[in-house]
């Protein structure tokens, strides 16, 4: 089968088209016909070796859509053919991934292979990272019209709570059309200047974005924090990791069927153009997600 696969860390002109032996799923794994992926901060840190993710040659592609070509042993939840859609640790970048089946769940009904592709990562990091968000509560979200943020900010919505985003100027009536309720454009205004009395932060930025956060939480509030920031110290600080879960998966379907949530899509590219979609995450300039669809992929 074709994968892009790379055999050294580096930019993005290190990622290669292979052929490579097609996987077998084992016990309590299924073998996924792949008709996309979507490109998510942890692929192109991990090329970059930013994050440690095992030595190369290395497969990336955290999120999957597709088709169940093969259950391995024990598996009697999906039948061959069935749509499904989930968080791998790896490898979806290719014709055919292995994921175990606890991470998989159908694809919202209504909701095509391309745009279920765009959900799995991105809506598990909002879902999971908010949940202990309540109605009325106040939460700001960073990078609001980002891959998480702009699920973020409808989940928050979704939730009761009042969402704060900061985004550029561009990006500050779509995220009004999602449900923010304030947007601070946070290159012409300071964002800690106009922001106060903050239940939740919600950092998908990092670094100096903890220190400056900080100060706008009340008492009781929390900083989850989903790159690593300078807010470590802080006792209202939360280092935040994604689960693959099919259990918030479903959730998170029940949501897109009742039309509580949508991705936007910022472009859809064939695989093979894995290297410029790994620049355009790296721009920062991302409306949604950019989501690749593979070789020959199922209907």
């Amino acid at each position: 089968m074709l994968a892009i696969t790379q055999y050294a860390f580096g930019g993005p002109e290190v990622l290669e088209v292979v052929e490579v032996e097609r996987p077998r799923p084992g016990p309590g794994e299924v073998l996924i016909r792949v008709a996309a992926t979507s490109v998510n901060a942890a692929d192109w840190k991990v090329r970059a070796g930013l994050i440690q993710f095992g030595d190369p040659p290395l497969t990336l592609g955290l999120d999957v859509s597709g088709v169940v070509e093969e259950l391995g042993a024990g598996v009697d939840r999906f039948a061959i053919g069935a749509p499904v859609y989930g968080m791998v640790f790896g490898g979806a970048n290719a014709e055919y991934v292995v994921a175990q089946a606890h991470t998989l769940a159908p694809t919202p009904r209504g909701v095509d292979l391309v745009h279920a592709a765009a959900l799995p990562t991105a809506a598990l990091t909002a879902w999971q990272a908010l949940a202990a968000l309540g109605a009325g509560q106040r939460v700001l979200v960073h990078a609001a019209a980002g891959g998480v943020g702009h699920l973020a900010v409808q989940i928050a919505r979704y939730r009761g709570a009042h969402v704060i985003g900061t985004a550029r100027a561009v990006n500050h009536e779509y995220l009004r059309g999602l449900g923010a309720d304030e947007v601070i454009d946070y290159t012409a205004v300071d964002f800690g200047a106009a922001v106060r009395d903050v239940d939740i932060v919600l950092d998908l930025v990092g670094g100096a974005y903890g220190s400056r956060s900080v100060p706008l939480l009340r008492p009781d509030g929390r900083l989850i924090d989903t790159q690593s920031s300078d807010a470590e110290d802080d006792p209202r600080y939360e280092r935040f990791y994604v689960e693959p879960s099919a259990v918030s998966l479903r959730e998170i379907t029940t949501m897109v069927e009742r039309g509580h949530l949508r991705a936007t899509i910022d472009q859809v590219l064939p695989l093979s153009d894995a290297a410029k979609a790994h620049e355009l995450g790296e721009s920062g300039r991302v409306r949604g997600k950019v989501v690749l669809v593979a070789w020959d992929p199922p209907a």
